[in-house]
């Protein structure tokens, strides 16, 4: 994404503009297009973090997800207690 630039034009209520270019005076950003872009990346990513939470929240729901989880607990229970056990004997 850092790789190729494209110019574009963006329209920003008053206030938000001006509130960016304090950030940028403060040293806070080095420019405009830097904050921008940053602030982009930011929500993205907490688009795409709120995209996997839901996924998960639902496979939390599912009944066939929850079934092949409580046969893996199962089926690993007890190499679980054995790697306890070691790690408790070299204690």
């Amino acid at each position: 994404m850092q790789n190729q630039t494209v110019r574009t034009t963006i329209t920003l209520p008053a206030e938000l503009l001006a509130a960016t270019d304090r950030i940028v005076s403060q040293g806070k950003a080095k420019s405009r297009n830097e904050f921008v872009a940053q602030a982009l990346l930011h929500e993205l990513e907490a688009i795409k973090r709120a995209s996997i939470d839901a996924e998960l929240i639902e496979m939390a729901q599912d009944p066939d997800y929850q079934a092949q989880v409580l046969q893996m607990e199962a089926e690993f229970a007890v190499a679980s207690w054995e790697a306890l056990q070691l790690g408790e004997s070299s204690v």
